[in-house]
């Protein structure tokens, strides 16, 4: 059995970054969703939050798993339950693309306090200038 620790830090806006996220319940919800969801797929998420319009994963890849994949499973599996449960008052969707960078083991607990503190953090910046800072700080731009 193979022993293997690699984590990434994955961020998804919403189709057009709309709000549709809109109440710290509705989020509770879907977050709380992805979770479970992702257990049953063999996906670890060791923390999930975000915003009105995008949600930050730490997730811990497993030997066989790949960020794409990864991608699908939870973006698809989790617009359909959002849309069936009628969480939003317009159909809702995930952006297709995302952004996913690896995370250092002595960066993990930065980044666990950093996703767990999205909603502070979106009093101030927005999700628009939270990713032109990613693009810039990993070098995708």
């Amino acid at each position: 059995m193979p022993f293997i620790k690699t984590y990434i830090h994955f961020v998804w806006s919403t189709k057009n970054h709309s709000p549709l996220l809109n109440t710290k319940e509705t989020r509770i919800q879907v977050w709380k969703h992805i979770k479970e969801n992702s257990l049953k797929k063999g996906i670890f998420i060791d923390r999930i939050n975000g915003f009105s319009n995008h949600c930050h994963c730490l997730i811990s890849l497993g030997a066989d798993q790949t960020i794409s994949n990864i991608m699908m499973l939870l973006k698809g599996e989790s617009s359909y339950w959002i849309n069936k449960n009628k969480l939003c008052k317009t159909r809702f969707e995930w952006q297709d693309e995302y952004f996913a960078v690896s995370v250092s083991e002595s960066n993990i607990q930065t980044v666990r306090n950093y996703i767990m503190n999205q909603e502070e953090h979106h009093r101030v910046r927005t999700f628009e200038e939270e990713y032109e800072e990613f693009i810039r700080r990993y070098g995708f731009g």
